[in-house]
């Protein structure tokens, strides 16, 4: 059951809750803020799907795998031979980037070509990879 709050007490339950805030040096929470604030905040499923999304990034083979499908596309064969991987653990890792829609493929007889699924990915690539050069 929930109980609907009167706009006083709300404000009231709102001004409890920034009071337990230990900002320091003290100062008053601009609560309108914090509410137009909060309707532009990722939503907790948005937020879940993108920490998957970044957790599948976290692998060094999978990153290596998309570096070299930013420069072309390639059948699993030559990805293994470029990345000097097995076929198997290069097909294992194009699964994962395929369950997230990261690589896509076509087929042209027995064999099968990967590329990366759009531009997005190849700027998201190409974006960390710059910022890492910067850093150094």
């Amino acid at each position: 059951m929930s109980v609907q709050l009167s706009s006083d007490e709300a404000v009231n339950s709102d001004l409890q809750k920034t009071e337990n805030l230990n900002c320091n040096p003290p100062h008053p929470v601009d609560i309108d803020n914090a509410h137009q604030l909060q309707t532009q905040i990722l939503s907790t499923e948005k937020s879940q799907r993108m920490a998957e999304f970044f957790s599948l990034l976290g692998d060094a083979n999978r990153l290596r795998i998309l570096s070299v499908l930013a420069l072309k596309e390639l059948c699993v064969c030559d990805l293994a031979a470029a990345l000097e991987m097995s076929e198997s653990a290069v097909s294992h890792q194009l699964r994962a980037l395929r369950a997230l829609r990261l690589v896509s493929y076509r087929k042209r007889g027995r064999k099968v070509f990967y590329s990366l699924q759009d531009n997005h990915v190849l700027d998201l690539y190409r974006s960390v990879a710059e910022h890492l050069d910067e850093a150094n």
